[in-house]
């Protein structure tokens, strides 16, 4: 899309939102993937280097949580707001024409 229309729509920065809430969603899948996985493995030494990315995959969770809410994409601490949030891209994305 234009970028003159990216930002007239609010598609820009919608879609930092969307690849950012992407990339948290995905990261959140791996650290349940990676804690599964260090409870059910067999030997010390597979479950020394699981745990080693279950730590690195907590911190890049953590590192896009705090760019999110840094950059007033994603409250978890204030419903209300994130509701708020929600809402307002919901209509942005209702108001894009297809």
């Amino acid at each position: 899309m234009n970028p003159v229309l990216e930002y007239l729509t609010g598609m820009n920065t919608l879609t930092d939102e969307v690849i950012a809430m992407d990339f948290l969603n995905t990261s959140k899948s791996a650290v349940r993937s990676y804690a599964m996985a260090v409870t059910e493995c067999a030997t010390p030494e597979i479950r020394a280097v699981l745990a080693e990315q279950l730590e690195q995959a907590m911190d890049t969770h953590e590192t896009i949580m705090e760019y999110m809410i840094s950059k007033g994409l994603y409250h978890p601490h204030q419903v209300s707001e994130q509701i708020e949030l929600d809402l307002k891209n919901i209509q942005i994305a209702l108001s894009i024409p297809s």
